[in-house]
């Protein structure tokens, strides 16, 4: 995994004073995590984006705080729900050490070259997103797996056919390895179903699947204050 950095500034602005702060360009931040107190923090705008967009919830950034270094999660971001601009991002400082549960993405190979879709089936994802659990040096961007074999509507993948990176285990020890990530369909049955749910079929098959980056809570780390309270420390 590539490391991610990003330089923060300590801040002393708080409560209503940092709208001020965002005006200048800068990004109000707090660190939580290893028992200290949290630290508020700044950073360049455009420099923050870039790391969210590549970090997301699940990879490691590593800071650095007025020279001093320390590895963290993005636990939480904050956006104007009108200009959608980052307002406020929460870090969860962590260790190189420490094991680490977060979500990553699955991502489905060989879309197009499956036998399945060149009889005609739709292959549909239904899970894209899973919780695991490892050390920060071993936690994988995103997790592959193949579709190539599918030929029947008869076929799907499950999550025993994900193979997960040396030192990287699922979140839960019990999780159920039965559980579907991709079905292959007949177009008509799909399109009946479509029909059937006035046009919601995916979106039924996709309940109860985990939310996208930015949707709801990423890291699997518990959270130390409410939303609000975050966004004006």
């Amino acid at each position: 995994m590539q490391e991610i950095k990003l330089k923060l500034d300590a801040r002393s602005v708080q409560g209503k004073k940092v709208a001020k702060l965002r005006n200048s360009g800068l990004v109000p931040s707090v660190i939580y995590g290893h028992g200290n107190d949290p630290q508020s923090t700044q950073s360049a705008e455009l420099e923050t984006i870039k790391v969210v967009k590549v970090a997301g919830r699940h990879s490691p950034v590593s800071l650095t705080i007025d020279g001093k270094k320390q590895l963290a999660i993005i636990k939480s971001l904050d956006f104007d729900p009108v200009k959608h601009k980052l307002r406020h991002i929460a870090f969860q400082a962590i260790s190189q050490n420490e094991e680490v549960t977060t979500e990553v993405a699955i991502h489905l190979d060989g879309v197009g070259e499956s036998a399945a879709e060149k009889a005609g089936l739709i292959v549909l994802q239904v899970l894209e997103r899973i919780e695991v659990k490892a050390k920060p040096a071993d936690l994988p961007e995103v997790l592959h797996l193949s579709i190539v074999d599918l030929v029947t509507a008869e076929d799907k993948l499950t999550l025993a056919d994900v193979k997960l990176p040396e030192g990287v285990l699922f979140a839960d020890d019990d999780e159920d390895l039965s559980l579907v990530i991709a079905n292959v369909y007949e177009p008509g049955a799909l399109q009946a179903a479509n029909e059937a749910s006035g046009g919601d079929a995916e979106d039924v098959e996709l309940e109860g699947t985990v939310a996208e980056d930015g949707g709801g809570e990423g890291t699997g780390i518990a959270k130390p204050g409410s939303e609000k309270e975050e966004k004006n420390n």
